[in-house]
Parts: C-alpha cells; structure tokens; sequence
C-alpha cells in the first residue's frame, strides 16, 4: 500500500551562473499537467521589459510590501539593492496541507531563513562544473561591465563555500541531467521520516 504523500516543498539555491533558474523552468515545464507550482515572489521593484506581473513576480507598491509584513503574510523577506523582495507563506502551507510540489528559486540567505521555518522541505544546491564555467556564463549574461562582474563572481565563489549546510548539491554540467537529479529528489521526498504520514504508518504496524 502506498502511503499518502504530503505536499513537498522544494528550496532551489545557487550562486549567480549556477543555473538555478533554468532548471526551475524546466522542472515546471514537464510537470506541468502534474500541477506542480512556482513560489512567485512579491517585489517592490519596478518589472523589466520582459516581466510579467504574476509571471516572475508580483510587483506591489513599498507601503503595499509593509502591509503585507506587518499581516505577516512573508515566510521570509529581504533587501537587495534597495528593493524589498518577499516569498509569500500561503502558497506553501496549501502545498503542505493539500498535497503536491511547490518550487522555490531563491538566494542563499533566504534559503536558510525558509528552511529553518519549514524544516520539512528540501534543501538543494546547485554548483557550476568549475569555476571557468562559472565565469563564462556570468560574462555570457552581458548584464554587467568588468568591475560589477568581478563583485558578482566573488560573491558567487563565497556562495558556493556554503554548500555543505545544503542537504542536497548538484553539479549542474549538463541541464538535463540536473533537472533529472531534482526530479530524483522529490519523488523520494514522502520516504523521510520527517515527511511521512504517522497516522497512516499506525493503522499499518497497529
């Protein structure tokens, strides 16, 4: 007999050029008609030319994003560069109560801050296969002059020493196979202890 599975949250982290985003996409492409769902974040920053709101983010006003704060409705929240960025709490616990698979697609820090708020979803990492390749995808982006790339490469290198307090790390060489490992990981999720459905187990083992 199969047990019931909970719903499974999946923390995907990693530093710039890590290929966090790519996966995510993909990940949410074949799984669509699974109905697994993306955490879209709120954000106080103004959306680029090809951003939709509710598409990448929901685009909220500065006293709109407080609001929201003080009704407590952020599992985490952050600044960066000026901007306020903040993963919404409903969407998770739904997942957890009804079932499925909800992804995140968020930085390091806010990893940790949502981990330690739902210490029952998974905690992933993704790696660039060398350091080469980090800084040829980052220069790839053609997003930043030499000085911001350098910033941008020194944080990702100080990012990536953080990976043993990751429960799973992924070399993201080749796409496909990194996606395959992420699907690996979630479809084992319901076996943690921590995840399974006790009330269920009971009725088994009387």
């Amino acid at each position: 007999m199969r047990l019931r599975e909970k719903g499974k949250i999946i923390i995907i982290s990693s530093p710039s050029g890590g290929g966090k985003s790519s996966i995510c996409r993909e990940l949410l492409a074949k799984h669509k008609k699974d109905g697994w769902r993306f955490s879209i974040s709120h954000t106080t920053r103004p959306p680029r030319a090809n951003e939709k709101d509710g598409r990448e983010y929901f685009f909220v006003s500065g006293s709109e994003f407080a609001n929201m704060q003080k009704r407590g409705e952020f599992a985490e929240s952050c600044i960066v560069h000026k901007y306020r960025y903040g993963t919404p709490r409903r969407p998770l616990d739904e997942t957890l109560r009804k079932g499925g698979v909800i992804i995140l697609d968020i930085d390091v820090k806010g990893a940790f801050k949502l981990k330690r708020m739902y210490s029952e979803a998974a905690l992933a990492f993704i790696l660039p296969p060398s350091r080469h390749e980090l800084k040829r995808r980052l220069k790839q982006r053609g997003t930043e002059d030499d000085k911001q790339l350098q910033i941008r490469l020194t944080r990702a290198l100080d990012e990536m020493r953080l990976y043993k307090r990751f429960e799973y790390v992924i070399i993201n060489e080749v796409l496909d196979i990194a996606v395959r490992e992420v699907e690996m990981i979630i479809e084992s999720l319901h076996c943690r202890r921590k995840n399974l459905n006790e009330e269920q187990i009971a009725r088994i083992i009387g």
